[in-house]
Formats: structure tokens, sequence, C-alpha cells
């Protein structure tokens, strides 16, 4: 296994106002022809969502998504009827197949929403014609200095 360090100071960055992105690999408006992706990860950004902001209805065509809720609390919407808060602490996995949109934002009025995105290209392409989602709720008492296993590929 190929070992790469990317320091923090080397990454992409956006602030849009009401979004403050850091991208490991080319996303968006940052583009770095080296840091397209690595295997089969494809996005592993960092963001920070202003209050009752976020990221209207949009389409991904084939991803495997997590979303890990650092700080605050984001609100999931799809055009399957799923409409769900997701709290500091927990981790979203959502297989977004074509065809289903969805959005994100920050329900709280006075408080930002830090979240951990990680966009992972599924193995098998064109299988995932519906959304599977799967919520994960980590105690952080029980998680100082230890390792907990979100997903597997």
């Amino acid at each position: 296994m190929n070992i790469v360090y990317h320091p923090a100071d080397s990454r992409g960055h956006a602030n849009h106002g009401w979004l403050n992105a850091k991208h490991s690999f080319s996303f968006a408006s940052w583009y770095n022809p080296e840091r397209i992706h690595f295997g089969m990860l494809r996005v592993l950004n960092d963001d920070i969502v202003a209050p009752a902001m976020g990221f209207g209805k949009h389409p991904h065509d084939n991803m495997e998504i997590i979303t890990i809720v650092l700080k605050g609390a984001l609100k999931h919407e799809d055009s399957m009827g799923f409409s769900e808060v997701i709290e500091e602490g927990e981790v979203q996995v959502m297989s977004a197949g074509t065809g289903i949109y969805h959005s994100e934002f920050n329900p709280n009025k006075d408080k930002e929403v830090n979240l951990f995105q990680i966009w992972i290209f599924p193995s098998l392409k064109k299988l995932l014609l519906v959304m599977r989602k799967e919520n994960i709720n980590y105690k952080k008492a029980n998680s100082h200095n230890s390792l907990d296993q979100s997903i597997a590929v």
C-alpha cells in the first residue's frame, strides 16, 4: 500500500460566505491535476456551513456518500420523501444511484454546522438505481483515542 502525505495547508480552499470548504481532491472550482481522486476515493471535504444555509436540491450519479457531522446538525431531504436531521456524532451512509435528488442544509438559525464528507466510487457502476441510507451514532465518550469503523468497501 502506498502512503501519500498531503499537508493540511496544501488542500484546496473555497470560501463562498455561506460555505467554507477544504478539499483534499479537485472539487468545484479548485483543480489540481495530480489530485483528482485516490483509487475509489473521490471526495474528502471538510465543510463549515453557515446557519440556515446549505446545498439546494442536486443529483448524484452512482456514488457512495458518507457524511460525518462533527459539530452542529445537518438536515437531509430527498426526492424519495426522506427527511431527517443528522446530529453531531452521527454518520450517514448513502448510496446515491441515478435519478435521486437530495438537499443538505443547516437547520440551525444561529449555529454553524461542521461536516466531513467522503465520496467513494461504487465497485459496480449503474447498479445503484435506488438510494440506500444508514445512520450510525457514535458516542463521543467511547471514542477518545480509539478508532471506529464507519464503512467497509
